[in-house]
This record gives C-alpha cells, sequence and structure tokens, in this order.
C-alpha cells in the first residue's frame, strides 16, 4: 500500500516505489451517490445517478507551453508514451475506472510536466460523488505508490489532481488537489498553468 498524499505534497516517484521507475499508472475511481426515494426507484431509476468523471493528462515542456493532451477524445499522446483505457461513463464497478498509462522512458526529454486532472463531464459537482480517488501505480508490478483521496467534496466540478514532473534527472510528484470548474481539460488550462 502506498502512502496517502497530503494537498501539496511532493515525493519522489524512484524513493517509494524502491526503484526506477519505468512506467506508472495514473487511477481515477469514483461511485456516484446513491440517492433515495421510491419514487426514483419506481420510474426505474434505481439507485444512483449516472456520473461521468474523466481523467486527463497534459504534457509541458520545459517553457511551461502546452504540448500535448491525452483525454477521452484523444486516447494516446503523439509520441506515443502515454495511454488512456477509454471512457468510462458511470463510475461503476471496482476498482480504477480510468487509467491513464504512461511510460515514462519514453516520454520525449522535452517534456517536463504531466499534469492529471478530472473534469465531471455531466457536469455535476463533487457533491455528487462518492469514494473519488486518484492513485499512482508502479506500472511493472502493479503496486500502489501513492493515493490521493478526492475527498474535498463540494459544489466544484472538476479538479487539478497530481502533478509528475522532472527534477534533477528524477521523476517528482506533487499532490495539488486544487477544485475548478469545467466539463473538460480545456476549461482549467488557465488554471493548470499557475502550477507549473
Amino acid at each position: 500500500m502506498g502512502i496517502n498524499l497530503q494537498k501539496g505534497q511532493k515525493i519522489s516517484l524512484a524513493k517509494e516505489s524502491g526503484s526506477s521507475l519505468t512506467k506508472v499508472i495514473m487511477g481515477l475511481g469514483w461511485d456516484a451517490k446513491k440517492t433515495g426515494g421510491m419514487m426514483k426507484g419506481f420510474f426505474g431509476g434505481g439507485g444512483a445517478d449516472s456520473i461521468d468523471l474523466d481523467a486527463s493528462c497534459v504534457l509541458f515542456n520545459e517553457q511551461n507551453k502546452l504540448v500535448d493532451t491525452v483525454w477521452f477524445k484523444q486516447l494516446k499522446s503523439r509520441d506515443g508514451s502515454i495511454v488512456h483505457t477509454g471512457d468510462n461513463r458511470t463510475g461503476d464497478g471496482d476498482g480504477d475506472d480510468e487509467q491513464i498509462i504512461v511510460a515514462l522512458d519514453k516520454v520525449p526529454s522535452d517534456i517536463k510536466s504531466l499534469v492529471f486532472t478530472v473534469n465531471s463531464f455531466t457536469n455535476q459537482t463533487f457533491d455528487a460523488v462518492e469514494n473519488a480517488y486518484c492513485r499512482l501505480l508502479d506500472g511493472t508490478n502493479n503496486t500502489e505508490i501513492a493515493r490521493y483521496t478526492l475527498s474535498a467534496q463540494g459544489s466544484h466540478t472538476a479538479q487539478i489532481m497530481a502533478k509528475v514532473y522532472r527534477h534533477n534527472g528524477e521523476w517528482k510528484m506533487h499532490a495539488i488537489g486544487e477544485n475548478g470548474n469545467g466539463r473538460t481539460i480545456d476549461s482549467l488550462l488557465p488554471q493548470i498553468v499557475v502550477h507549473l
């Protein structure tokens, strides 16, 4: 079990995994909050509202310029080093609902930062979400390096989760955990740039 990250915390990925990392997986999981009421069940709604959270990864170079974006409309970075496993529109099921797989050893050398975000495409606020988390796994053995609970439930529709970045030749992670608003990654870009 990895460490539970606090907002603003920074860790060295190599130290946490115990080795030099070549592949990491950012996992996003959530459940729609159960909504009660006999009428809802009676009309076939039964249980939870559908919530479509989307994991995204934004790539920036040394000059903090946007180079590429991996999200549900583009499931692979142009260089092929980052792959999104696909869009989950409900949060149903156990484990990670969406994953972004990063081959760190294949990320082009001019890329300095990878910023991971989550947006509520269906525009529900995080008040309607339960058990939401993002986590970082060592992609070679699927062990959890770090977990960040998206516990700041509130009236926002997006969150800048974390930044994985190069520092003195090694990959580090910064848990940003900053709330935002917007159905897609585009609306978060001005807020992301502040953290680069």
